[in-house]
Protein backbone atom coordinates (compact mmCIF):
# COMPACT_ATOMS: atom_id res chain seq x y z
CA UNK A 1 0.00 0.00 0.00
CA UNK A 2 3.06 2.59 1.13
CA UNK A 3 4.65 2.54 -2.24
CA UNK A 4 8.57 4.04 -2.59
CA UNK A 5 11.47 3.92 -5.20
CA UNK A 6 11.28 5.31 -9.24
CA UNK A 7 10.25 2.78 -11.84
CA UNK A 8 13.30 2.96 -15.10
CA UNK A 9 13.23 5.67 -17.31
CA UNK A 10 12.85 5.47 -20.95
CA UNK A 11 15.25 3.40 -22.61
CA UNK A 12 16.62 1.94 -19.36
CA UNK A 13 17.56 -1.71 -19.86
CA UNK A 14 14.69 -4.21 -18.18
CA UNK A 15 15.91 -5.48 -14.43
CA UNK A 16 16.70 -9.30 -14.73
CA UNK A 17 14.25 -11.77 -13.14
CA UNK A 18 15.32 -11.55 -9.49
CA UNK A 19 16.11 -7.75 -9.53
CA UNK A 20 12.29 -7.70 -10.99
CA UNK A 21 10.61 -9.18 -8.10
CA UNK A 22 12.96 -7.61 -5.28
CA UNK A 23 12.23 -4.15 -6.81
CA UNK A 24 8.22 -5.01 -6.99
CA UNK A 25 8.39 -5.76 -3.48
CA UNK A 26 9.03 -2.12 -3.11
CA UNK A 27 11.90 -2.93 -0.25
CA UNK A 28 11.58 1.02 0.29
CA UNK A 29 8.32 0.64 2.14
CA UNK A 30 9.79 -2.20 4.31
CA UNK A 31 10.26 0.58 7.41
CA UNK A 32 6.77 0.77 7.07
CA UNK A 33 6.41 -2.64 8.29
CA UNK A 34 9.64 -2.60 10.67
CA UNK A 35 8.74 0.36 12.48
CA UNK A 36 5.57 -0.74 14.44
CA UNK A 37 7.12 -3.84 15.71
CA UNK A 38 10.38 -2.58 16.60
CA UNK A 39 8.25 0.18 18.82
CA UNK A 40 5.97 -2.49 19.66
CA UNK A 41 8.59 -4.57 21.38
CA UNK A 42 10.26 -1.61 23.50
CA UNK A 43 7.18 -0.72 24.40
CA UNK A 44 6.68 -4.69 25.77
CA UNK A 45 10.63 -3.98 27.21
CA UNK A 46 9.14 -0.85 29.33
CA UNK A 47 6.35 -2.16 30.13
CA UNK A 48 7.96 -5.26 31.81
CA UNK A 49 9.78 -2.89 33.96
CA UNK A 50 6.97 -0.62 34.98
CA UNK A 51 4.38 -3.26 35.75
CA UNK A 52 2.55 -0.40 37.43
CA UNK A 53 1.07 1.32 34.22
CA UNK A 54 -2.45 1.75 33.80
CA UNK A 55 -3.89 -0.94 30.99
CA UNK A 56 -7.40 -1.68 29.17
CA UNK A 57 -9.67 -2.86 31.70
CA UNK A 58 -10.06 -6.66 32.69
CA UNK A 59 -6.29 -6.94 31.14
CA UNK A 60 -3.93 -8.20 34.06
CA UNK A 61 -0.60 -6.54 34.22
CA UNK A 62 2.49 -8.06 33.62
CA UNK A 63 4.61 -9.14 36.91
CA UNK A 64 6.85 -11.70 38.12
CA UNK A 65 4.12 -13.67 39.16
CA UNK A 66 2.90 -14.11 35.36
CA UNK A 67 6.45 -14.04 34.16
CA UNK A 68 6.04 -18.29 33.42
CA UNK A 69 3.15 -17.52 31.29
CA UNK A 70 4.46 -15.09 29.34
CA UNK A 71 7.78 -16.62 28.52
CA UNK A 72 8.58 -19.43 26.77
CA UNK A 73 12.00 -20.26 26.55
CA UNK A 74 14.59 -18.57 28.48
CA UNK A 75 14.38 -16.14 31.81
CA UNK A 76 13.98 -13.13 30.42
CA UNK A 77 10.01 -11.99 30.77
CA UNK A 78 9.46 -10.57 27.59
CA UNK A 79 9.40 -13.60 24.66
CA UNK A 80 11.49 -11.84 22.12
CA UNK A 81 11.04 -14.69 19.83
CA UNK A 82 7.42 -13.62 19.83
CA UNK A 83 8.67 -10.42 18.49
CA UNK A 84 10.41 -12.10 15.86
CA UNK A 85 7.64 -13.66 14.81
CA UNK A 86 5.78 -10.62 15.05
CA UNK A 87 8.18 -8.75 12.73
CA UNK A 88 8.07 -12.05 9.86
CA UNK A 89 4.13 -11.41 9.77
CA UNK A 90 4.62 -7.59 9.56
CA UNK A 91 7.08 -7.75 6.54
CA UNK A 92 4.97 -10.62 4.52
CA UNK A 93 2.17 -8.22 5.33
CA UNK A 94 3.75 -5.14 3.98
CA UNK A 95 5.26 -7.64 0.71
CA UNK A 96 1.72 -9.06 -0.37
CA UNK A 97 0.28 -5.86 0.04
CA UNK A 98 2.64 -4.38 -2.74
CA UNK A 99 2.14 -7.31 -4.83
CA UNK A 100 -1.24 -7.31 -4.83
CA UNK A 101 -1.76 -3.79 -5.71
CA UNK A 102 0.78 -4.46 -8.43
CA UNK A 103 -1.37 -6.80 -9.91
CA UNK A 104 -5.19 -5.09 -8.87
CA UNK A 105 -4.04 -1.69 -10.18
CA UNK A 106 -2.16 -3.61 -13.68
CA UNK A 107 -5.31 -5.38 -14.40
CA UNK A 108 -7.54 -2.16 -13.99
CA UNK A 109 -4.95 -0.20 -15.45
CA UNK A 110 -4.69 2.67 -12.76
CA UNK A 111 -0.86 2.15 -12.98
CA UNK A 112 -0.34 3.44 -16.87
CA UNK A 113 0.49 6.65 -16.05
CA UNK A 114 2.22 6.37 -13.01
CA UNK A 115 5.20 8.58 -12.07
CA UNK A 116 6.31 6.25 -9.35
CA UNK A 117 7.98 2.88 -8.44
CA UNK A 118 8.70 0.13 -10.80
CA UNK A 119 5.28 -1.85 -10.74
CA UNK A 120 5.93 -5.44 -12.49
CA UNK A 121 2.15 -5.85 -14.35
CA UNK A 122 1.85 -2.27 -15.94
CA UNK A 123 5.43 -2.88 -17.41
CA UNK A 124 4.53 -6.21 -18.97
CA UNK A 125 8.11 -7.55 -16.64
CA UNK A 126 5.64 -10.32 -14.97
CA UNK A 127 2.58 -11.85 -15.27
CA UNK A 128 -0.84 -10.92 -13.54
CA UNK A 129 -1.28 -14.29 -12.65
CA UNK A 130 2.49 -14.26 -11.15
CA UNK A 131 2.06 -10.98 -9.11
CA UNK A 132 -1.07 -12.44 -7.94
CA UNK A 133 0.07 -15.97 -6.98
CA UNK A 134 3.11 -13.85 -5.02
CA UNK A 135 0.62 -11.71 -3.35
CA UNK A 136 -0.31 -14.94 -1.80
CA UNK A 137 2.29 -16.44 -0.97
CA UNK A 138 3.59 -13.16 1.28
CA UNK A 139 0.16 -13.67 3.02
CA UNK A 140 0.82 -17.20 3.38
CA UNK A 141 4.01 -16.88 5.20
CA UNK A 142 2.48 -14.28 7.40
CA UNK A 143 -0.78 -17.10 7.84
CA UNK A 144 2.27 -19.27 9.28
CA UNK A 145 3.95 -17.21 11.27
CA UNK A 146 0.59 -15.50 12.71
CA UNK A 147 -0.75 -19.23 13.62
CA UNK A 148 1.94 -19.92 16.09
CA UNK A 149 1.93 -16.57 17.79
CA UNK A 150 -1.85 -17.03 18.24
CA UNK A 151 -1.21 -21.00 19.31
CA UNK A 152 0.85 -19.16 22.06
CA UNK A 153 -0.54 -15.93 22.32
CA UNK A 154 -4.55 -16.22 22.23
CA UNK A 155 -6.67 -18.08 19.33
CA UNK A 156 -8.44 -14.67 18.89
CA UNK A 157 -5.82 -13.65 17.10
CA UNK A 158 -6.59 -15.64 14.21
CA UNK A 159 -9.26 -13.15 14.12
CA UNK A 160 -7.27 -10.18 13.69
CA UNK A 161 -4.69 -12.07 11.01
CA UNK A 162 -7.10 -12.81 9.01
CA UNK A 163 -8.98 -9.20 9.21
CA UNK A 164 -5.35 -8.25 8.18
CA UNK A 165 -5.07 -10.14 5.10
CA UNK A 166 -8.49 -9.27 3.92
CA UNK A 167 -8.01 -5.65 4.24
CA UNK A 168 -4.48 -5.70 2.74
CA UNK A 169 -6.18 -7.89 -0.64
CA UNK A 170 -9.52 -5.47 -1.12
CA UNK A 171 -7.18 -2.23 -0.61
CA UNK A 172 -7.14 -2.02 -4.26
CA UNK A 173 -8.24 -5.82 -5.16
CA UNK A 174 -11.87 -7.38 -5.43
CA UNK A 175 -15.24 -5.29 -7.21
CA UNK A 176 -15.14 -2.47 -4.98
CA UNK A 177 -11.96 -1.80 -3.16
CA UNK A 178 -11.69 0.43 -0.62
CA UNK A 179 -8.77 2.24 -1.72
CA UNK A 180 -10.54 3.44 -4.42
CA UNK A 181 -13.28 5.15 -2.31
CA UNK A 182 -10.29 7.20 0.29
CA UNK A 183 -9.95 5.01 2.71
CA UNK A 184 -6.36 3.82 2.36
CA UNK A 185 -5.23 6.01 5.51
CA UNK A 186 -7.67 4.55 7.65
CA UNK A 187 -6.21 0.87 6.92
CA UNK A 188 -2.71 2.15 7.38
CA UNK A 189 -3.32 4.12 10.57
CA UNK A 190 -5.46 0.73 11.65
CA UNK A 191 -3.17 -2.30 10.91
CA UNK A 192 0.39 -0.69 10.22
CA UNK A 193 -0.34 1.46 13.54
CA UNK A 194 -2.27 0.14 15.91
CA UNK A 195 -2.46 -3.65 15.19
CA UNK A 196 1.15 -3.90 14.14
CA UNK A 197 2.79 -1.81 16.98
CA UNK A 198 0.37 -2.91 20.31
CA UNK A 199 -0.30 -6.55 18.64
CA UNK A 200 3.48 -6.92 19.20
CA UNK A 201 3.22 -5.42 23.07
CA UNK A 202 0.86 -7.59 23.65
CA UNK A 203 2.53 -11.27 22.39
CA UNK A 204 5.47 -10.01 24.18
CA UNK A 205 4.17 -9.59 27.69
CA UNK A 206 0.72 -10.22 27.17
CA UNK A 207 -1.17 -6.55 27.92
CA UNK A 208 -1.86 -3.51 26.52
CA UNK A 209 -0.27 -0.88 28.35
CA UNK A 210 -1.47 2.58 27.21
CA UNK A 211 1.94 3.91 26.81
CA UNK A 212 1.86 1.35 23.70
CA UNK A 213 -1.65 2.06 22.55
CA UNK A 214 -0.80 5.99 22.21
CA UNK A 215 2.50 4.99 20.65
CA UNK A 216 0.73 2.78 18.14
CA UNK A 217 -1.01 5.78 17.39
CA UNK A 218 1.86 7.74 16.37
CA UNK A 219 3.10 5.23 14.33
CA UNK A 220 0.52 4.38 12.56
CA UNK A 221 0.09 8.48 11.98
CA UNK A 222 3.75 8.40 10.40
CA UNK A 223 2.79 5.12 7.89
CA UNK A 224 -0.20 7.73 7.17
CA UNK A 225 2.18 10.25 6.10
CA UNK A 226 3.89 8.18 4.17
CA UNK A 227 0.80 6.73 2.05
CA UNK A 228 -0.37 10.22 1.91
CA UNK A 229 3.12 11.64 0.17
CA UNK A 230 2.40 8.95 -2.17
CA UNK A 231 -1.02 9.71 -3.05
CA UNK A 232 -0.32 13.92 -3.69
CA UNK A 233 2.18 12.81 -5.69
CA UNK A 234 -0.52 10.63 -8.10
CA UNK A 235 -3.53 12.60 -8.00
CA UNK A 236 -3.42 13.41 -11.27
CA UNK A 237 -2.81 9.96 -12.43
CA UNK A 238 -5.35 8.32 -10.30
CA UNK A 239 -8.15 11.20 -10.89
CA UNK A 240 -7.29 10.10 -14.63
CA UNK A 241 -7.69 6.15 -14.26
CA UNK A 242 -10.67 6.58 -11.61
CA UNK A 243 -8.87 6.10 -8.13
CA UNK A 244 -10.67 8.28 -5.94
CA UNK A 245 -7.84 8.42 -3.06
CA UNK A 246 -8.65 10.73 -0.19
CA UNK A 247 -6.07 13.16 -2.02
CA UNK A 248 -8.06 13.23 -4.87
CA UNK A 249 -11.10 14.12 -3.31
CA UNK A 250 -9.79 17.07 -1.05
CA UNK A 251 -7.32 18.10 -3.82
CA UNK A 252 -3.93 19.23 -3.92
CA UNK A 253 -3.72 21.59 -1.73
CA UNK A 254 -5.82 20.62 1.18
CA UNK A 255 -4.27 16.86 0.53
CA UNK A 256 -0.80 18.61 1.77
CA UNK A 257 -2.36 19.89 4.40
CA UNK A 258 -3.69 16.45 5.71
CA UNK A 259 -0.24 15.40 5.26
CA UNK A 260 1.20 17.83 7.35
CA UNK A 261 -1.08 17.20 9.71
CA UNK A 262 -0.53 13.94 10.44
CA UNK A 263 2.90 14.56 11.04
CA UNK A 264 1.91 17.16 13.85
CA UNK A 265 -0.78 14.74 15.21
CA UNK A 266 2.37 11.97 15.35
CA UNK A 267 4.12 13.93 17.27
CA UNK A 268 1.76 15.08 19.69
CA UNK A 269 0.52 11.79 20.14
CA UNK A 270 4.90 11.14 21.41
CA UNK A 271 4.61 14.07 23.20
CA UNK A 272 1.91 12.80 25.29
CA UNK A 273 3.54 9.22 25.57
CA UNK A 274 6.53 11.46 27.21
CA UNK A 275 4.54 13.28 29.66
CA UNK A 276 1.73 10.51 30.88
CA UNK A 277 4.21 7.64 31.04
CA UNK A 278 7.74 7.72 29.30
CA UNK A 279 9.61 10.90 29.14
CA UNK A 280 12.32 9.07 27.00
CA UNK A 281 9.81 8.70 24.19
CA UNK A 282 10.68 12.61 23.73
CA UNK A 283 13.79 11.26 22.05
CA UNK A 284 11.79 10.71 18.94
CA UNK A 285 10.80 14.74 18.14
CA UNK A 286 14.73 14.76 17.81
CA UNK A 287 13.57 13.22 14.00
CA UNK A 288 11.33 16.44 13.17
CA UNK A 289 13.68 18.37 11.68
CA UNK A 290 13.80 15.46 8.78
CA UNK A 291 10.17 16.62 8.75
CA UNK A 292 11.10 20.34 7.30
CA UNK A 293 12.58 19.52 3.41
CA UNK A 294 9.21 17.40 2.73
CA UNK A 295 6.59 19.83 4.50
CA UNK A 296 8.32 22.50 2.13
CA UNK A 297 8.05 20.44 -1.14
CA UNK A 298 4.47 19.62 -0.41
CA UNK A 299 3.25 22.85 0.23
CA UNK A 300 4.87 24.69 -2.65
CA UNK A 301 4.08 24.38 -5.68
CA UNK A 302 4.62 21.06 -8.49
CA UNK A 303 2.84 18.06 -9.41
CA UNK A 304 3.57 14.26 -9.85
CA UNK A 305 7.93 14.01 -10.38
CA UNK A 306 8.53 17.79 -8.25
CA UNK A 307 6.91 15.59 -5.58
CA UNK A 308 9.19 12.94 -5.35
CA UNK A 309 11.59 13.99 -2.66
CA UNK A 310 8.36 13.87 -0.61
CA UNK A 311 7.92 10.29 -0.71
CA UNK A 312 11.95 9.42 0.11
CA UNK A 313 11.55 12.26 3.10
CA UNK A 314 8.63 10.90 4.60
CA UNK A 315 10.56 7.70 4.96
CA UNK A 316 13.33 8.89 6.67
CA UNK A 317 10.93 10.55 8.92
CA UNK A 318 9.19 7.75 9.52
CA UNK A 319 12.14 5.31 10.14
CA UNK A 320 14.20 7.97 11.90
CA UNK A 321 11.23 8.99 14.57
CA UNK A 322 10.21 5.43 14.70
CA UNK A 323 13.23 3.81 15.84
CA UNK A 324 13.99 6.75 18.37
CA UNK A 325 10.62 6.10 19.92
CA UNK A 326 11.65 2.44 20.04
CA UNK A 327 15.14 3.64 21.68
CA UNK A 328 13.17 5.64 24.17
CA UNK A 329 11.42 3.16 25.24
CA UNK A 330 14.73 1.11 25.83
CA UNK A 331 16.52 3.81 27.86
CA UNK A 332 13.57 4.36 29.72
CA UNK A 333 12.97 0.61 30.99
CA UNK A 334 16.93 0.49 31.48
CA UNK A 335 16.45 3.32 34.32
Amino acid sequence: MVTGGRSAGPGAPAPGPVRRWVLGARPRTLPAAVVPVAVGAAAAWWAWHHAQLPVLPGVAQPGPAAAPRLVAAGPHPVAWWRCGLALVVSLALQVGVNYANDYSDGIRGTDQARVGPLRLVASGLCSPRSVKVAAWLAFAVAGVAGLVLAAVAGWWLLAVGATSVLAAWFYTGGPRPYGYVGLGELFVLVFFGLVATAGTTYVAVGTFPGAALVAAVAVGLLATALLEANNVRDIGGDRAAGKHTLAVRLGRRRAAWLYVGSLAAAAAAVVAVAVCWAPWAALALAAVPLARRPVQVVLGPGDGPRLLPVLSGTARVQLGGGLLLAVGFVVGGLR
